[in-house]
């Protein structure tokens, strides 16, 4: 989009001179007596104009994008001076009117109403408002006013709503843009209106305007003069007319990005005028790349990405020896490169990411010689680089990454003095070389090959390194501390996953992103990193670090978003300063020593998502005070010394309701389980749509130097992670989808029932309440987590039968009730006929598959009607046929057989889990008497 929109400004300017260049007006010259002033009238107007708007920076910000400059030109419009020698405002130097207005990237901020001073100058021809804001108002129909305007231009200045139908009046219009953001839209009857009136239409630019109503015969009568024609992103469908393909004096037709728009190339009587297509991410209706196209011998840019072409990459394309631009990216195209590709000596940008492509890269790639950008990356080239690269002089972007290159990185790439980017990731490379790029270098990936040895000390005479990136290597040996020192430019490092050694490094004070996790690097935190004011990722994670951490991470720095220490071995306390105001996300200190309170300054990440606090030394009650976070939903702080209840805290339903990761497991903490903690878990009673998968973190990226950031050729993308244990094991997740859900309290003592509330929380997929002093029945309200994957209740003291209800769990893979006092038949059919005898071990009241133990006919049970969720669950010793008769027969007989087995029990100690039982039963008895 900015790329589009940088092309129309440069085009805006030269259809400025083109409409103008026949009259004579200018600012006046510097004898006021040889030129007419504008008049009093048409300044006043302009005054007022100005009048509507405030002025801010951030108003233009796309235009700043997009590299052109932005000021307040309205500023040096002065009342009683000549308008004519105002910024932005063309005056003809015959008669003094005002017939041009220019002010796009000029900062305004408010609205343009119908009734508008500017709708009242009569002699306007020229009108050019893009790249402002006006706040998502609808176009006035007050601009079907200027009659005499030839162009208008409102391109990406915010506007919204219906395009008025007065626009339609404007029947001596050459130029048109309305393209933004998609917050335009058009209907059918106005498009046929402006193709019918706008006869001296040459440029129409929609793109990103909303076209899904606009049915395209509307487009039949497109005027004959018609050069440039961009519908971009416009949400049409359908079938296109062949006959635009033939419009005799089209030069340009963009089609991008409108994925169920169908095309047709017509064989003959095509456009011979064409310089410019780009049909990107639509659909051909043969699948393979038109033949017919070969015949533009003047096309300059053919841009067919994300259309699904298939085959070998056409031959005929050599034939279109005026190409500068040639993009085959995102498609199917297989085999080799042909070699009549040689013949584009006019290419220089060749871009075939993304296909099937194999074999070695050829070396007539050299002959070239205009070549600034190669693209090669995501398909399947062997070999090595060809040294014929040698002769790209002018080459500035080389990619090549994910694919099977090998052998060395070419020493002779330091010769290519313009190269400013280079992408070799995900290849097999294993050596550096004598390794030395040009220092016009900004941008070096080389991460995910088999780079072996120490990293190049020549590194560090790249001035103009901005991102480096050499992780997932087996790089080797001591860091030099100093490496880096002198890259005042360099924004990311990124070391992570080698077997490197030492001291973290000295870094410039430009850095944005360290990454030097899983290495082996020690000693501790060098202070000078506090200088590093505008740090946004610390990722120094999985090495032998240590010492304590430094005071200032808590406040040194406003950009800073993800902090991860994990795995370590620092000591002390938890910073205490974490400053207002700050922007972190990821807090990871998991996996070192550190002991202490938790600090309360912790409620200042009010941005926090990710609070992983497991596996350290940290003494404190529950930090409830957490629930200040509204952004929470990773909670863990497993294997610490937390202790005391959780207690039912006032939250008026604002709990840590984003939570959907809690861990409090292998810490002290004692009590029954918090009802009201559960019910304001807010985010496990709604569900995320499992069709797109999202990650926690995935939207956080930083951007790179150079435009193909826009085309996520490469992107830095930090996606949070968690250790967890589930279905019997501690897993590390690199991931966490935003649908995992899962509640770990196990290995603590909390004591009394399972909370039935529980059972709204539906999209829980895991639950741990394993190892605690939990009795009472479980609740058949658990039937309720429909998406429930792992069910561990094992070493309680939960009595009663297991619920029918809970075979309705279909996704349940994981289920452990052992070492509890269940009794009666265990439920069969479905996922409870896949579980094995580990999962009741240990209740020896159970009877039935898949225990030897067999149930007696009166035992086997009748699927009973599923409660509600918060029906209690009931006794069931009469549910199995026993009449009145039976009890008061076998009530004599257990009399006296109970009251010997019980002299035997108390004496020996033994069944141990009737001994537990029954102390567990006065322990509560003696609590609910002393509460």
């Amino acid at each position: 989009m900015i790329l589009l929109g940088m092309m129309r400004l440069s085009k805006l300017f030269y259809l400025l001179l083109l409409l103008f260049s026949q009259q004579s007006f200018s600012s006046p010259p510097s004898s006021s007596s040889s030129a007419l002033l504008c008049s009093q009238h048409q300044s006043s107007e302009l005054i007022q104009f100005k009048k509507l708007f405030s002025f801010s920076k951030e108003a233009s910000s796309f235009c700043e994008a997009a590299g052109h400059h932005s000021y307040p030109k309205m500023e040096s419009w002065k009342q009683d001076t000549d308008c004519c020698s105002w910024d932005g405002v063309m005056c003809d130097n015959t008669s003094g009117d005002v017939i041009g207005l220019d002010l796009s990237c000029s900062w305004l901020n408010g609205t343009i109403p119908s009734n508008s001073f500017l709708f009242h100058l009569p002699y306007l021809q020229h009108l050019n408002l893009a790249y402002n804001y006006f706040n998502h108002s609808p176009i006035s129909f007050g601009f079907g006013q200027v009659s005499r305007l030839r162009y208008l231009n409102l391109s990406y200045s915010m506007f919204s709503g219906q395009v008025p139908y007065e626009l339609s009046h404007l029947s001596k219009l050459a130029s048109l843009d309305l393209s933004g953001y998609g917050n335009v839209s058009l209907e059918t009857s106005l498009v046929k209106r402006l193709v019918q009136n706008l006869t001296k239409l040459r440029e129409l630019h929609l793109d990103h305007v909303d076209m899904s109503s606009v049915s395209l015969s509307s487009f039949m009568n497109l005027s004959s003069s018609l050069t440039s024609l961009t519908l971009n992103s416009c949400l049409l469908r359908g079938r296109l007319l062949d006959h635009i393909f033939s419009l005799p004096n089209l030069r340009e037709l963009r089609l991008a990005d409108n994925p169920q728009l169908t095309w047709f190339f017509p064989m003959v009587n095509s456009s011979k005028a064409l310089r410019f297509l780009d049909v990107s991410y639509t659909i051909h209706d043969s699948g393979e790349l038109p033949k017919s196209i070969g015949e533009l011998k003047f096309l300059r840019h053919l841009i067919v990405s994300g259309c699904n072409f298939y085959g070998p990459i056409p031959t005929w394309l050599g034939n279109l020896t005026q190409l500068t631009l040639l993009n085959l990216s995102a498609n199917n195209f297989a085999g080799e490169i042909p070699s009549s590709l040689s013949n584009l000596k006019a290419l220089s940008s060749l871009d075939i990411r993304s296909n099937n492509l194999s074999g070695a890269i050829p070396m007539w790639l050299g002959n070239l010689t205009r070549v600034t950008e190669i693209l090669f990356g995501n398909n399947s080239f062997t070999g090595q680089i060809p040294s014929s690269l040698i002769y790209l002089k002018d080459l500035n972007f080389l990619g090549l990454k994910e694919n099977n290159i090998q052998g060395k990185i070419p020493s002779f790439l330091t010769n290519l003095t313009k190269l400013t980017s280079v992408f070799l990731s995900y290849n097999q490379l294993s050596s550096f070389g004598e390794f030395q790029f040009s220092n016009s270098l900004e941008v070096l990936a080389l991460n995910n090959n088999k780079l072996y040895g120490s990293i190049p000390k020549s590194l560090s005479n790249l001035a103009n390194l901005a991102y480096l990136d050499i992780s997932s290597n087996e790089l080797t040996g001591i860091v030099d501390i100093d490496m880096f020192r002198k890259l005042k430019k360099l924004e990311t490092l990124n070391l992570h996953a080698n077997l490197l050694h030492g001291k973290v490094p000295v870094l410039p004070s430009s850095m944005q992103n360290l990454f030097i996790s899983n290495n082996r690097l020690s000693g501790e935190i060098p202070s000078m990193i506090c200088n590093i004011t505008f740090l946004t990722i610390l990722d120094i994670s999985n090495n032998s670090l240590s010492g304590t951490i430094p005071s200032c991470l808590g406040n040194f720095s406003n950009s800073l978003s993800v902090m991860n220490l994990r795995m370590n071995n620092f000591h002390g306390i938890i910073p205490e300063n974490f400053a207002k105001g700050n922007r972190l996300r990821t807090l990871a200190f998991n996996g070192n020593l550190l002991e202490g309170l938790l600090p309360k300054s912790l409620v200042n990440c009010i941005n926090l998502e990710v609070l992983d606090l497991g596996n350290n030394k940290i003494n404190d009650s529950f930090p409830y005070w957490l629930v200040a976070l509204p952004k929470l939903q990773v909670l863990v702080l497993r294997s610490n010394k937390f202790h005391g209840a959780i207690e039912n805290y006032e939250s008026s339903g604002m709990f840590f309701s984003k939570l959907r990761i809690l861990d409090l497991s292998h810490n002290e903490f004692i009590g029954p389980l918090p009802s009201h903690f559960f019910e304001d878990l807010k985010a496990l009673t709604t569900n995320e749509s499992e069709d797109d998968p999202k990650y926690i973190g995935e939207n956080f990226y930083h951007g790179l130097p150079g435009e193909y950031v826009m085309e996520n050729y490469l992107f830095l993308q930090y996606q949070d992670s968690v250790i967890i244990a589930m279905k019997g094991n501690v897993l590390p997740l690199k991931k966490i989808l935003t649908t995992f859900s899962i509640i770990d309290l196990s290995r603590n003592m909390f004591y009394g029932k399972i909370p039935k509330v529980l059972g709204t929380l539906k999209f829980l997929r895991v639950l741990n309440f394993s190892h605690n002093r939990l009795n009472g029945h479980i609740p058949s309200s658990l039937a309720n987590l429909s998406v429930l994957e792992s069910l561990d209740l094992s070493s309680n003291m939960l009595t009663g039968e297991i619920p029918m209800q809970l075979t309705s769990l279909t996704f349940l893979a994981v289920l452990n009730l052992s070492q509890n006092l269940l009794t009666g038949p265990i439920p069969q059919g479905k996922q409870f006929n896949t579980f094995q005898n580990a999962s009741y071990d240990g209740n020896l009241g159970l009877c039935g598959f898949p225990l030897s133990m067999k149930c007696s006919t009166d035992e086997t049970p009748s699927p009973p009607p599923p409660p509600s969720i918060f029906e209690e669950d009931n006794d069931s010793m009469f549910a199995s046929g026993f009449g009145w008769k039976s009890v008061l027969m076998g009530y004599g007989c257990g009399l006296v057989v109970g009251m010997a087995m019980g002299y035997i029990v108390f004496k020996t100690g033994k069944p141990h889990w009737l001994v537990r039982f029954v102390e567990a039963l006065k322990e509560v008895k003696w609590k609910d008497e002393t509460a």
